[in-house]
């Protein structure tokens, strides 16, 4: 089984290290240190990562992100490479469904925050588990959004998550997990 989160972490270190500290990211309002500082965060700090999901504890969690920040950017970026055997979401059990999809966004939140970047080629079977990712993320994704959406991929098809605010359509018909 291919190790897409790996190597996705290895590529976003890198690249981390090439652009430093200060260069954009497509994350409004965050530089490649604060990109850093979340990852570093998620993976190491279960209590403040609550707050990514939770609102009660975005504080914390920002408070936490803003001190991880300001450690040493190659501290910093070493943490990010080096994920800790007992984290919740980068064990080997949990690593593939917790952070395929979150290093390869994050890894073009910061190709595509560069000047005169380009679109990469993929391999077939990376597009493919990114998909599957996709589409088992989109309902907790979607959960607030009180419109019917519908998520594509060309040559991997469609799918409308029923979100629990979305469950109801326009016309109070319950709406399903759809594949098309």
């Amino acid at each position: 089984m291919a190790r897409y989160a790996q190597s996705e972490r290895r590529l976003l270190a890198d690249l981390l290290l090439a652009v430093g500290p200060d260069a954009p990211t497509l994350c409004q309002g965050w530089t490649t240190r604060d990109l850093a500082a979340h990852l570093v965060m998620r993976e190491r700090r279960p209590d403040a990562a609550a707050g990514i999901l939770l609102g009660p504890l975005r504080g914390h969690s920002e408070r936490v992100r803003e001190a991880l920040a300001a450690r040493s950017y190659p501290e910093l970026v070493g943490m990010v490479r080096a994920a800790p055997w007992w984290s919740p979401v980068s064990n080997p059990l949990a690593d593939a469904a917790a952070n395929t999809l979150e290093f390869f966004i994050h890894h073009e939140d910061v190709r595509r925050g560069q000047p005169g970047w380009r679109p990469r080629e993929l391999p077939r079977e990376q597009q493919e588990a990114l998909w599957r990712r996709a589409r088992g993320t989109a309902r907790l994704a979607l959960r607030r959004v009180r419109a019917a959406v519908r998520i594509q991929a060309p040559g991997y098809g469609r799918r409308r998550p029923a979100a629990a605010a979305t469950r109801y359509g326009w016309w109070g018909r319950r709406a399903s997990w759809r594949s098309s």
